[in-house]
């Protein structure tokens, strides 16, 4: 059996959802390339884009079950319904979930004014909001709200705060929960149906497993159904496993002492500088508790001494940090491989649509601010 597929615009998600939900209506093509006279298979709700930050977008199909499953689970987690603040778009799976868990309660999100995001437009947003009220931002997002004495009052105000998308430094969550804001870290992906372990811990019904080289592994109900005409990655990264269908992320991880899921970052960030391996993820936890130092990327530049030589790009709070602090801060907690050789101040870091850190353009962006490796240049670059 198989239902239409129908691309629907962001503006018309919200009121074509529940008929795709409940099986009454077409299936929902979001942030795909125009797909006409397009079927599939009948329990498929909504087929979303993934953002590319893994390489080239794939077509995730996710039933109404999954997503259905996913927002019970994220209610249980953290102890109820509630209305929602909308502050991500609805095209990525963070702000569909948003739309589904407001279904599942009952109530109708309030979504951020129109354009660039401002923390006067969330505090505006979220004096709309009755009741135990929730929202899910990136990173960067809760780094301008928290910058905002305002923003910072109204976030103390919700139920809780999910925060995904991008690794949470150690001392970044330190200073939200001395905020007095419940913050809650989320890790998924589209293939899960949006964040499937909260704090470290799988929801219920979530499993978590790592392959022999570290990558992390999810299963249970909340999985996609597949890839749109994708077999071949349907076989290679949502295999089935003695019976059990498992997602293989491209993302390193470990489980803590205390059994929880560290991620680590992703495998293919990886870089071998001077012959040593350095994960980005680690570099830029390292840098966001440095003085002066708002928010931080973590790429590599190709360079003919080093292979690739470390590059901070880095948001300034207050007076800029020098590299000369930087290499300094890195190298005390990680050791001088890690220690950037680069560093690239800028007035924003270039995010993609989903809100997570677009690596590609940082990367470029990097190259094209460097200078050689064996000065300590600071240079200043735009995010575009």
């Amino acid at each position: 059996m198989s239902r239409p597929l129908h691309d629907v615009p962001a503006a018309d998600l919200a009121r074509a959802l529940p008929s795709a939900l409940d099986g009454t209506g077409p299936a929902l093509a979001l942030g795909t390339a125009p797909i006409p006279d397009r079927t599939v298979p009948d329990d498929v709700a909504v087929v979303v884009r993934t953002s590319g930050s893994t390489g080239e977008p794939r077509d995730v199909m996710l039933t109404a079950a999954a997503l259905l499953t996913s927002a019970r689970a994220s209610a249980d987690r953290l102890g109820g319904t509630g209305t929602w603040l909308l502050a991500l778009p609805t095209t990525h799976i963070a702000g569909l979930q948003v739309l589904v868990r407001s279904r599942l309660a009952g109530t109708t999100p309030v979504p951020l004014p129109p354009g660039p995001f401002r923390a006067g437009g969330f505090v505006a947003a979220a004096q709309q909001l009755a009741g135990p009220s929730y929202c899910s931002l990136v990173p960067t997002q809760l780094v301008r709200l928290l910058d905002d004495p305002a923003a910072t009052a109204a976030l103390a105000s919700f139920a809780a705060v999910l925060v995904g998308g991008a690794g949470l430094p150690d001392g970044l969550l330190a200073r939200t929960a001395a905020a007095g804001v419940r913050a809650v870290t989320t890790y998924g992906a589209t293939e899960t149906g949006g964040g499937a372990v909260y704090d470290g811990r799988p929801l219920d019904g979530v499993e978590t497993a790592l392959t022999a080289d570290g990558r992390i592994m999810l299963t249970g109900p909340v999985l996609a159904r597949g890839y749109l005409d994708r077999p071949d990655l349907d076989a290679q990264v949502l295999p089935v496993r003695a019976g059990r269908r498992w997602f293989v992320t491209s993302d390193l991880g470990r489980t803590t002492a205390d059994g929880r899921l560290e991620v680590l970052g992703r495998a293919d960030d990886v870089l071998v500088s001077g012959g040593t391996k350095i994960a980005p993820l680690a570099v830029e936890r390292v840098l966001a508790d440095c003085p002066g130092v708002s928010e931080a990327l973590v790429v590599g530049v190709s360079d003919p001494h080093w292979g690739q030589a470390v590059t901070a790009l880095v948001v300034p709070a207050g007076d800029p940090p020098t590299l000369a602090d930087l290499r300094a801060h890195v190298t005390d907690r990680l050791g001088a491989p890690a220690a950037p050789r680069h560093l690239v101040l800028l007035d924003a870091l270039p995010l993609l649509g989903s809100g997570k850190p677009d690596r590609r353009s940082a990367t470029a962006l990097a190259a094209r601010h460097s200078g050689p490796t064996d000065t300590t240049e600071v240079s200043r670059g735009d995010s575009g």
